[in-house]
């Protein structure tokens, strides 16, 4: 008699289930950390998009502002919320002892991450009317 073999034993089950499970430990959080480079990006973005927005009233007005209807229109206030979707970051104006916003001559802006974004190791983005960039996160490396 002949017995060919039909469909897969249980250890060989098992065996394609340790390697999926071992690819998706992999995969998971790179998936993750892909994620937020991306809104990393996008923190950064505004954050550049507000300092040329401070640049071109400074140079109209020879003093920074933190009104956000000068700077983007009716209508706006701080923090601006970023991200697609479920917002990432809020930016806003600051100085950089986090008191009184925009004192005429300098200016700070800072992303806050929110949401998703508070594990991201980066943590608060900041940049200065100077072009001074920095962040106040855990590490330093590839956050600007």
């Amino acid at each position: 008699m002949d017995f060919a073999q039909r469909g897969m034993t249980l250890i060989e089950l098992m065996v394609v289930v340790a390697i999926v499970a071992i690819l998706l430990a992999v995969a998971i959080p790179m998936y993750m950390n892909q994620g937020m480079e991306s809104h990393r990006t996008d923190a950064k973005t505004a954050l550049l998009d507000l300092a040329t927005r401070e640049e071109r009233y400074y140079s109209v007005n020879s003093v920074y502002t933190n009104d956000p209807t000068q700077l983007y229109g009716a209508g706006s206030a701080f923090p601006l919320q970023v991200g697609s979707g479920t917002p990432d970051y809020q930016i806003s104006v600051v100085t950089p002892a986090g008191t009184v916003p925009a004192t005429g001559s300098t200016f700070s802006l800072s992303a806050v991450p929110i949401n998703n974004q508070i594990s991201d190791t980066c943590g608060t983005y900041l940049l200065d009317n100077t072009g001074n960039q920095s962040n106040s996160g855990n590490s330093t490396t590839n956050c600007w």
